[in-house]
């Protein structure tokens, strides 16, 4: 395990970003969201990161008998080397009680002028309060994923928001690295989050099943490959 020094300057400094909050709109019998922050924990953030690039932003439509339908741009490909990438879902949320329900949906991942990286996702999950739980599996380019995301909103006695994540990925073609042949990997990551005069504090540990030379085959969804541990601090502009 290892503490690269740029997580620790991170750590020192705080990095500060500016964050809009979701702006609603009600149009007839539908809501309308507009933001730079995902308004799908289920449909977003499940697979993929939640946010690749500085610009980011989309809209979610939804209707009282559960449907929604939304696109989120994790990143617009302004900033050099960045690429372009626009999520389309559709989904359906529905309570069989005053405080469980579920949430089935579909989500497919564009890269616009770089077709051969677009994939295709399906999630599902459980709600319970402001709790989530869910499992979404992908077919991406040269392998599978799976993904179990927990989400279990603000717990009072830790006073912070807590969710964990744990993905499996499947290679088509298994890979040469460090020394022997990976066909397959797992990663996880632990975040904690909460509110201060103000700030959004956002703590996250990410680690995986690789290390060493054989970081060389890791394409998962943290930031590195081996330990990885990372503070964020960001305001609301409105």
């Amino acid at each position: 395990m290892r503490f690269p020094s740029a997580a620790l300057l991170g750590v020192a400094l705080l990095s500060i970003h500016a964050q809009a909050a979701i702006l609603e709109r009600e149009l007839g019998d539908y809501a309308l969201n507009l933001g730079t922050t995902p308004t799908r924990s289920m449909a977003q953030g499940l697979v993929k990161p939640q946010s690749g690039g500085a610009f980011h932003g989309g809209l979610d439509l939804s209707h009282p008998s559960g449907w929604y339908i939304g696109q989120w741009s994790p990143s617009l490909g302004i900033t050099p080397g960045s690429n372009m990438e626009l999520n389309s879902y559709v989904g359906f949320r529905q309570h069989f009680a005053d405080t469980l329900g579920y949430e089935l949906g579909t989500i497919r991942y564009s890269h616009p002028g770089f077709t051969h990286l677009d994939s295709q996702d399906v999630y599902a999950g459980l709600t319970y309060d402001a709790r989530r739980f869910g499992l979404s599996l992908s077919n991406d380019p040269s392998r599978i994923n799976s993904t179990l995301l927990a989400d279990f909103g603000r717990i009072d006695t830790l006073g912070m928001a807590v969710s964990v994540r744990y993905g499996n990925h499947l290679l088509d073609t298994p890979t040469m690295a460090g020394g022997r042949q990976i066909s397959s990997f797992n990663d996880w990551s632990l975040s904690l989050s909460r509110p201060w005069k103000g700030i959004d504090f956002d703590f996250s540990y990410s680690d995986s099943s690789l290390s060493g030379d054989s970081c060389s085959a890791y394409s998962g969804h943290n930031t590195e490959c081996e330990g990885w541990f990372s503070i964020k601090a960001s305001r609301s502009l409105f």
